[in-house]
């Protein structure tokens, strides 16, 4: 099924009835600054196997997640003060920061080494859910793994629909990932240039 949100102005109403879905384990395709991403509640262990399954992907590969702000992502994550300043500075935006992560944290998308990636994508209609919601939902690509993301959500619908709950229309993105960052040591490393600059990292 494909809800259609304006992008710019997310009606009220739509976003709602999306995030009833999440509640009770939907898992949706969304829109974010950068591609389009697969996602449910963060708490949801059901919507988890589920876009594992579908994305037939290894649990030694970590989920992402989209956080609201910046207060939020302190409630996931620890935030040293370097981390605080380049994220206050950076997001939101087409950024995604691993950080060590605390036990608010599911285990089942926490890698070996604790840490999480985490997003506050600069996109209305996925910071409409997180925000509505009041947690975070799951980030990841809209493809199956080895493929490259599908950023038409019509396409979406055509070729994975059958295996969500609903797809978001708000308009075809450009395929451009985001840049995934690494601020768990004493300078930020960047493990994937994507869609934000990175010429800023010393």
């Amino acid at each position: 099924m494909i809800i259609e949100i304006n992008p710019r102005h997310p009606q009220p109403r739509l976003i709602r009835r999306v995030v009833e879905a999440l509640a009770q384990g939907a898992v949706v395709a969304y829109p974010t600054d950068t591609v389009y991403g697969i996602g449910c509640d963060i708490f949801s262990k059901s919507g988890i196997e589920r876009i594992y399954q579908l994305k037939d992907r290894t649990r030694k590969k970590p989920l992402s997640f989209i956080c609201s702000s910046l207060k939020d992502i302190s409630r996931y994550a620890q935030v040293p003060d370097s981390a605080y300043r380049i994220m206050r500075k950076h997001l939101p935006g087409p950024y995604t920061f691993i950080l060590e992560a605390t036990k608010e944290v599911p285990r089942i998308m926490m890698s070996k080494r604790r840490t999480v990636g985490i997003r506050v994508p600069k996109n209305p209609i996925c910071l409409g859910l997180v925000q509505e919601l009041m947690h975070p939902i799951i980030s990841t690509s809209a493809n199956v793994n080895g493929s490259s993301p599908i950023c038409d959500p019509k396409e979406i619908n055509t070729k994975i629909g059958r295996v969500l709950d609903l797809t978001i229309d708000g308009g075809a993105l450009p395929n451009v990932p985001s840049t995934v960052i690494d601020l768990t040591g004493e300078s930020p490393y960047v493990i994937r240039a994507g869609k934000g600059p990175t010429d800023w990292v010393v």
